[in-house]
């Protein structure tokens, strides 16, 4: 929360407070960045509260666009790659180095090593103004919220008491090591640390994001409902290791798979077999993970339809949540992400075209999203103002870690 604003007179050349509104919640804030504009604007749901120019990264020294949140703020800040250079009222956007800050030199065209340059006296106001976990959203071209409706997207309906998740299987979230350094699209995957559930921190927003399986977290699975039919996997890591590999032929041995299948060690056809043999169902191809406070908390199996398809990178954000009437108004953007033909190969994707039916590609991607019930009961009681939810095909972006919330890179 935060009191009344009024920016002062000093302001200077193309930095303004465009509208006489004054937000009430700073958590329902968020900052688009456009790079080709150098412009920066705040907004209070659909209404611009203040704009200011930027100077964002030069050539090889490139801003990095995608979905962010501010995880560390500081008066003053001395840059620990670039000789102790200062940053003052300092935003951080990733521990690799990226933050909003003020400069001294904002010329309205690229000409910082990486970060977002503003106006002095635009700095400080917006530093008075933000909350930790601010959504930042950089983008080449300009883009803006605007007001999405669908059955998809949660509601704060009031759940009767239950315990944790009974039908669904929840894990702990997986979350990133912290990086040193940007990494780009193609480079290794961050390494995996199992973090312990948590449990839901006061009112703060939740952060949830909607991406593929990946490789590993299928073979977990395998591997704890192989376990429980009887046969013999060793640890339930994500490995295919010895014994693995020798319950899978057993498997086969006792639920013959079509020849074709048979020579494949992990196919879709050993996994709805073994899924069947369990009495789970379908085998989930999507998961949904959720994080409060910077942390994980937990997360759960989904189903996207036509999986051959890129679900595109949507990003949403909760800006009215009323508990009495169980309503929540949503605001999402789409993000320009091209995928390269390794990514779409490793992720099974033969199309870029995410539109399946008439409409847009942000609503055929919430169409093509199936989420368990008791996930959807468990989110809805979660839900604050400020809450947010991203939709991506490439998953935990490799800054995303210790003390972040999930951050989403579509040009790095």
């Amino acid at each position: 929360m935060f009191s009344r604003l009024v920016f002062g007179l000093g302001l200077l050349s193309a930095t303004a407070l465009v509208h006489p509104a004054f937000a009430t919640d700073a958590r329902m804030l968020q900052i688009f960045v456009s790079k080709d504009k150098q412009q920066l604007a705040v907004y209070d749901g659909t209404e611009v509260i203040a704009t200011s120019k930027i100077s964002s990264g030069k050539s090889g020294h490139t801003t990095p666009s995608g979905i962010f949140s501010v995880i560390e703020k500081q008066t003053y800040h001395e840059s620990n790659i670039y000789s102790g250079a200062p940053m003052p009222f300092m935003q951080r956007l990733t521990w690799s180095g990226i933050a909003l800050h003020q400069s001294n030199s904002v010329p309205r065209y690229p000409a910082s090593h990486g970060c977002v340059r503003m106006p002095d006296a635009f700095a400080k106001q917006l530093y008075k103004m933000t909350e930790m976990g601010v959504p930042v959203i950089i983008t080449e071209a300009q883009l803006a919220p605007r007001p999405i409706d669908h059955p998809m997207l949660f509601r704060p309906e009031a759940p009767e008491p239950t315990p944790l998740l009974s039908d669904v299987e929840l894990r702990p979230s997986f979350g990133a090591l912290p990086v040193q350094v940007a990494m780009n699209e193609v480079a290794a995957m961050p390494r995996l640390q199992v973090q312990p559930i948590v449990a839901p921190v006061n009112d703060e927003p939740v952060r949830m994001l909607i991406t593929r399986r990946t490789q590993r977290e299928t073979i977990i699975d395998l591997q704890t409902y192989l376990a429980q039919l009887g046969f013999d996997v060793g640890n339930a890591d994500g490995y295919l290791g010895p014994a693995t590999i020798q319950a899978i032929g057993a498997f086969k041995t006792q639920h013959p798979l079509d020849a074709a299948s048979s020579k494949s060690l992990l196919s879709d056809a050993l996994l709805r077999a073994v899924y069947t043999a369990a009495g789970k169902g379908e085998p989930p191809n999507g998961v949904i993970m959720l994080r409060q406070g910077f942390r994980p908390v937990f997360e759960a199996p989904v189903i996207i339809a036509n999986p051959e398809l890129a679900l595109g990178t949507h990003f949403f954000s909760a800006h009215d949540v009323d508990l009495t009437e169980g309503t929540t108004e949503w605001l999402g953007v789409t993000l320009p992400n091209t995928l390269t033909s390794q990514t779409m190969k490793r992720l099974g994707i033969r199309s870029t075209e995410s539109s399946i039916v008439s409409g847009t590609p942000i609503m055929n991607a919430l169409s093509r999203i199936d989420i368990p019930e008791e996930t959807r009961r468990k989110i809805d009681a979660m839900l604050t103002p400020g809450s947010t939810l991203t939709i991506s095909d490439t998953g935990l972006g490799p800054e995303t870690g210790q003390g972040t919330d999930f951050i989403t890179l579509t040009r790095g």
